[in-house]
């Protein structure tokens, strides 16, 4: 990882950290519906774990290619791959659900891109769910390159195909959801955070991610 590990874990301040800890609480509690919590879920790229750590489970699970097991809690399972390989080191059809955010954008072309979505497909039970938080280049212009560590630009047409190429039966896709950052124009407060997710009007005028929901058949 060299250099782009100082960058990641630089990236975010503590303060920083406290306030992606509020509003992912409320992001998780939004995206449980498509979650089972009798089910096993996978967090790939996990980073400090915001999402794994709030979803509701019977098994959860995370990767990332840092160890940053340390940040997660006792009861989620970590692996340390790159997400790319973990068909090699899971089960394959293991997991009721698969969970990525800001992640593609990271991978170095859209070959790795369909070729993740296809690992990600082949870790789903006939039927489970994969779940993904993404950019829109179409949504935040030139600002898609404001970070030094991305290299892929996806819309959500783009991010649909992906994902049908990988095998993905899509079930909901949502142009604009989240703003483009957590350091952005997003309420840190649950109340207003739960309030933003509740109102998809509001999406429309702020929201620079996408939402997809694919399904294995």
């Amino acid at each position: 990882m060299g250099d782009l590990e100082t960058v990641y874990d630089n990236r975010f301040s503590e303060r920083d950290a406290a306030a992606k800890e509020r509003i992912w609480r409320e992001i998780a509690r939004y995206l449980q519906r498509w979650f089972p919590p009798d089910g096993s879920i996978l967090d790939v790229a996990c980073d400090r774990g915001d999402f794994i750590r709030h979803v509701e489970a019977r098994q959860r699970w995370a990767t990332d290619v840092r160890d940053v097991s340390a940040n997660l809690p006792p009861d989620v399972r970590f692996v340390r791959a790159d997400g790319r390989d973990l068909l090699r080191v899971l089960a394959p059809a293991s997991f009721d659900g698969v969970f990525m955010s800001n992640y593609l954008e990271h991978l170095p072309s859209s070959d790795d891109v369909v070729e993740q979505l296809r690992v990600g497909a082949g870790l789903l039970r006939p039927g489970g769910r994969l779940v993904i938080l993404q950019p829109n280049i179409r949504h935040t212009g030139p600002a898609y390159w404001d970070f030094i560590d991305h290299r892929t630009p996806l819309t959500e047409r783009s991010l649909v195909e992906a994902a049908e190429i990988a095998g993905l039966r899509t079930v909901a896709v949502v142009g604009r959801f989240l703003p483009y950052t957590t350091k952005g124009r997003l309420p840190t407060h649950p109340l207003l955070v739960r309030g933003y997710l509740a109102c998809p009007p509001i999406w429309r005028l702020m929201g620079r991610q996408t939402l997809y929901v694919g399904e294995r058949p």
